[in-house]
């Protein structure tokens, strides 16, 4: 199996629960899964940024193997560049393309 998650949201409580579940999700053993992803865009990619509130967990979770990307457009609108990233965060042209993708190769769809 295969989950993305989606972070949109400019609130730091539900960018955390997200976080959150991804982690907890490679913990459980009463599920198969192939691949985590996290998807950020539009208010919700602060926690991708370097410094940013959550980026600590989400270098930790980089580190466990689960893919994170940044939309582009957001970057761009947000006049932020890839090295205002976390390390290892992948940009991806459009958060809604990438959500698109991921969904029509099976990734389940889950945004707190």
């Amino acid at each position: 199996m295969q989950t993305v998650f989606h972070l949109i949201a400019d609130e730091p409580e539900q960018q955390q629960t997200a976080l959150t579940i991804a982690e907890n999700l490679t913990k459980d053993d009463s599920v198969e899964i192939d691949d985590i992803a996290i998807v950020a865009q539009a208010d919700g990619i602060e926690p991708l940024t370097a410094g940013g509130d959550g980026s600590d967990t989400v270098e930790s979770l980089l580190e466990t193997g689960i893919s994170v990307k940044a939309c582009g457009n957001t970057l761009d609108l947000k006049d932020l560049a890839e090295s205002d990233l976390v390390e290892g965060v992948e940009t991806v042209p459009s958060g809604g393309g990438e959500l698109t993708r991921l969904q029509s190769e099976g990734y389940a769809y889950i945004r707190p």
